[in-house]
């Protein structure tokens, strides 16, 4: 399996069509100066910031601090639409929403939304496919199709955010409190689109959604580059390793990138992101029956944690159709935790929302495309 050179992890794939620029993606500065780029004074841009991320409204007639005649022209050069709803899919009772987005060149890419009891949020994708090759993941095996533009990483956050507000799903009208970076592709691998959305999240308003960076999470199959770039934003969003072993044997089987960069690497990498921004960092381990729930694995794990600022988020497998991989059993899962509290690592187990819904990553899509085919 071809594995990128580190040199191209930041490349961006070719593009078969030009995504159209959005507000999104650019910087508050950048904005005012595209705005007067298109003969509009720079306060134009302010002002469609606040309708876009704070009032979410999509609607220009809405804009009624813009004069009428000039709404839509406007709209259509700073808020082009850049993603269309071709399904959703429910379960849960409706707590979770699995959305399925085309984008402008007939992409698709997928968006889950999640209510609890104390927090509503959203999963959302920074890459149309991926190009890490992790064999048991659906998105993995479909391969990279391209990078998301910032524009279209942070609609799919906008109309989360926009659903929530409208009451969408049951318990009444909510604000988006979460975001994670958990959807498809890598994000570190499309970096400079996924920073400018970060801040796009966190930003105040009218600049961005207000959301702080603790309650946004992202995720890294181990890119070690993207890691030490993040550190040096400062930005203290929540960093999410997906390890899933903690042997760089079995690892460069189930991550590939493993063979560039090892866990020592990688842990090291993640310490130092800990201690720039003091925020305590995840382990991700998807649990696979019989590949990497031994409670041999668990103990080394616990042994190289112990001493770290780290979460153990164990993930029972949402196994895909035909794959040969599925889910630890339960009391294999139960030890595995048991071990990892004995070194004094704390651990949970993700719940398991969505599996009626083709929950894994590219699931939706996948079978989208065969429909249509």
């Amino acid at each position: 399996m071809s594995i990128p050179e580190v040199n191209l992890v930041f490349d961006e794939p070719v593009q078969r069509k030009k995504v159209p620029k959005h507000l999104a993606d650019y910087s508050p500065e950048e904005r005012r100066e595209v705005a007067k780029a298109l003969g509009l004074p720079a306060f134009r841009a302010t002002q469609v910031a606040t309708h876009y991320f704070s009032h979410l409204a999509d609607d220009p007639q809405t804009w009624s601090d813009i004069p009428a005649e000039m709404r839509h022209s406007i709209a259509d050069q700073l808020t082009p639409k850049l993603i269309e709803l071709v399904r959703s899919v429910t379960c849960d009772n409706g707590m979770t929403r699995k959305d399925l987005w085309k984008l402008h060149d007939g992409t698709l890419v997928e968006s889950v939304l999640m209510r609890y009891t104390d927090r509503v949020t959203v999963c959302i994708s920074s890459q149309a496919g991926c190009g890490m090759g992790c064999p048991f993941c659906a998105t993995g095996q479909a391969g990279l199709t391209r990078n998301l533009s910032a524009g279209e990483i942070t609609e799919q956050i906008v109309a989360a955010a926009r659903a929530c507000a409208n009451g969408e799903l049951p318990g009444g009208p909510a604000r988006l409190s979460n975001i994670v970076f958990m959807g498809m592709g890598e994000p570190l691998a499309n970096y400079n689109a996924v920073v400018r959305t970060l801040h796009n999240i966190i930003d105040p308003a009218p600049d961005g959604l207000g959301i702080s960076a603790r309650s946004v999470t992202v995720s890294t199959v181990g890119l070690v580059n993207g890691i030490e770039k993040l550190t040096e934003e400062g930005l203290a969003v929540t960093l999410a390793v997906s390890l899933h072993t903690p042997d760089d044997e079995l690892r460069d089987t189930l991550v590939p990138i493993n063979s560039r960069w090892k866990i020592k690497e990688v842990l090291a990498a993640a310490d130092a992101y800990e201690k720039r921004t003091g925020r305590r960092y995840s382990i991700e381990y998807a649990m696979i029956r019989d590949i990497n729930d031994q409670s041999w694995r668990s103990d080394l794990l616990g042994r190289l944690l112990k001493n770290r600022n780290a979460h153990v988020n164990l993930i029972p497998l949402n196994p895909t159709p035909g794959s040969k991989w599925t889910a630890s059993r339960r009391e294999d899962e139960a030890e595995f935790v048991r071990i990892l509290e004995g070194y004094g690592v704390p651990v949970t187990v993700r719940d398991t929302r969505g599996r009626e819904i083709d929950g894994a990553c590219g699931q939706l899509a996948a079978s989208e495309k065969t429909r249509t085919d």
